[in-house]
């Protein structure tokens, strides 16, 4: 089994662990206790099943809509995938053709058997019957991506995916809502359901689920796992029919999902930013939202202090409408999904959270209501949860500050509309860029100086290539180049000495980032000062440096989407969207300022075309005229112009 231990190439996880042995779960809930308290697979009626039942719960508009949008699928033809599309991601490196086939089938199932039982007139069962068994047909439920170099899969050895664990809940979705419609055209449609997700998730995860990296014991794990998690749970609730190994297999999926909250700090920080956190936060939630419903509510952790932590991290990192902190591989634009917040909020008791479940239901409700996309035990309870959300205008109070020291993010916001993210950290966090010591600026919601953030995956992307896309470069960030020099990967790579103040007058976080360099950087110290003055109502970034040597160059960069003006010396003014401005000022003897747009070209790079609402990514550089051994200088942004 050692070769499942490939899904190390799956993300930048880190090299070594912080781990809180919590084991909330493990310990609190014995497999006797499971067992006692999970209700028995015939007396579980967690959702509706006819459409009286699916018309008190949800509104007619949103059953209207779904069941229209199903009618337009009745001929839908569901594609094979061929060994030929498989290997696009070794050959090229292209994910997209798989996917898109993969992922557009079970979403079109999911639409079908939705909408059977919403109207349950027997028009979709047709359909649904050649959906389950294409799917069933296929090799490998999740992606090539995540088998590695051979780019097909090896049927003596499943590998449990992010993907084919969502496969494994839809099908038992497909067989909760319509089995009955199944089995009376041919009862070995619902056999084959069980045998393959029996083969390609149940067996695998209990007899060698340990040896995924996802799994570790004593290393961080990320998203994947309280992903994988969810669809586990899902998948045997719905579909495993011996209440013993149903009990063990519950049993199983909480332990993992401990996994996973160990690996989180004493803020409960998500290192793969707020777009990640909706896949590895909220798929928490939505396992213990499962594992609720299954037990009467007797299996319940929502008081523990790391649970509330873990949820307050999405608004504590939003800035406005639908930005939101991103560094790493995080997305900087974000519709998120207010019914699921909502639910939260609630059962963790965070009214900020309720409220921003309310504001972002009132703003982006098609996200919530949609049965499109991963997960989907949330969809299902989502549309369970629209009927009970408030009508009345919501507006969203946001966090004036915030310190998640377990991953030392940092931010804060003025008067005047200015919004600061900085952090220190590792070169080793999961989706890591190499930007120990970045920051990023809005004004009045809108981005200034942003991280540029990811490009599309491709082969390059989970590779030994990776730090050769300029995205993920220390050269492409808010931070300075020393001889030439950025930032490696690596835990090692770190900041260090750092300390976060928050107060009235400031918002600050001090921090040597010389580590986080390599030796032929030739820096001995680099004391970096983010700091958010809310006297003046400007950030300002001090620089206390001390090298080996006198170096050959110095180059602070600045990434931005905004118009950028340098013809003024001293200035380098920026006019961003909804005529915002921001002014960066710097000494004219001391610097030269110079502007380019990285390169968009390759596969890799194709969402820079869009990702900032169409306007291109510029990268300012100022290269220091005065090339000294140790030296101090300050950087100021402001909204004068």
């Amino acid at each position: 089994m050692k070769k499942i231990l490939f899904l190390l190439l799956l993300g930048a996880w880190s090299a070594t662990a912080q781990i809180t042995s919590r084991n909330i779960l493990e310990k609190a809930y014995p497999i006797e206790s499971v067992q006692q308290m999970l209700v028995p697979r015939d007396q579980w009626k967690p959702y509706p099943t006819d459409p009286a039942a699916w018309k008190a719960a949800v509104p007619d508009s949103v059953l209207a809509r779904i069941i229209n949008e199903a009618e337009k699928l009745l001929e839908y033809k569901f594609e094979p995938v061929s060994a030929s599309i498989s290997l696009d991601f070794v050959r090229s490196g292209d994910r997209l053709r798989h996917s898109a086939i993969s992922f557009d089938k079970r979403n079109v199932l999911t639409k079908l058997v939705l909408a059977e039982s919403m109207e349950d007139k027997g028009r979709f069962t047709e359909a649904i019957m050649n959906g389950v068994w294409s799917i069933c047909e296929e090799s490998f439920w999740g992606v090539p991506a995540h088998i590695g170099k051979a780019g097909l899969p090896d049927p003596e050895k499943p590998i449990v995916d992010l993907f084919a664990a969502e496969t494994a809940a839809v099908l038992g979705y497909a067989d909760h809502f319509t089995g009955e419609k199944l089995d009376k055209i041919n009862p070995l449609i619902r056999k084959r359901i069980y045998f393959e997700t029996n083969r390609r998730i149940f067996i695998p995860m209990q007899t060698y689920g340990d040896e995924f990296v996802w799994m570790s014991k004593t290393k961080e794990v990320n998203n994947w796992n309280p992903w994988i998690m969810s669809n586990w749970i899902a998948a045997t609730l719905l579909l495993e029919k011996d209440e013993k190994r149903r009990a063990e297999m519950v049993r199983g999926s909480m332990v993992g999902l401990d996994r996973y909250i160990n690996s989180l700090g004493v803020d409960g920080g998500c290192d793969e930013g707020p777009s990640y956190w909706f896949a590895a936060g909220a798929s928490v939630y939505d396992c213990l939202e499962l594992l609720a419903g299954a037990t009467n509510s007797k299996i319940d952790i929502y008081k523990e202090d790391i649970i509330k932590k873990m949820a307050s991290y999405v608004y504590k990192t939003h800035i406005d409408g639908h930005y939101f902190v991103n560094f790493a591989d995080a997305d900087p634009k974000l519709r998120p999904d207010g019914l699921l917040l909502y639910r939260l909020g609630k059962a963790v008791k965070d009214e900020k959270l309720v409220e921003m479940g309310q504001w972002a239901f009132q703003d982006f409700p098609g996200v919530s209501t949609s049965p499109e996309g991963f997960h989907r035990p949330r969809k299902i309870e989502n549309l369970l949860t629209i009927n009970k959300m408030s009508t009345e205008k919501v507006t969203l109070k946001p966090v004036q500050d915030a310190w998640i020291s377990d991953i030392q993010v940092l931010t804060a916001r003025a008067g005047n509309g200015l919004f600061l993210a900085t952090h220190g950290g590792h070169n080793a966090e999961s989706h890591n860029h190499n930007d120990v010591g970045d920051f990023i600026i809005y004004v009045k919601g809108q981005p200034m100086i942003v991280d540029a953030g990811r490009g599309n995956y491709t082969a390059r992307t989970f590779s030994n290539k990776r730090y050769e896309l300029w995205f993920t470069q220390s050269e492409y960030h808010n931070l300075p180049i020393v001889n030439g020099i950025g930032q490696k990967a690596g835990r090692k790579f770190e900041a260090r000495s750092v300390k976060s103040t928050l107060n009235a007058e400031e918002a600050s976080l001090q921090m040597d980032i010389a580590a986080a360099y390599p030796p032929e950087a030739g820096i001995t110290s680099w004391n970096r000062l983010v700091r958010l003055n809310r006297v003046k109502n400007q950030v300002e970034i001090s620089e206390d440096y001390n090298l080996k040597t006198q170096p050959e160059s110095v180059q602070q960069i600045f990434m931005t989407v905004c118009d950028v003006d340098t013809s003024e010396p001293g200035k380098v003014k920026l006019k961003g969207a909804a005529d915002t401005n921001l002014t960066l000022s710097y000494d004219p003897k001391s610097w030269t300022v110079s502007t380019e747009l990285p390169s968009t070209d390759g596969m890799e790079y194709e969402s820079f075309k869009t990702k900032w609402d169409s306007r291109p990514v510029t990268r300012i550089v100022l290269a220091s005229k005065q090339l000294k051994q140790k030296g101090k200088y300050l950087l100021v942004f402001d909204t004068k112009e």
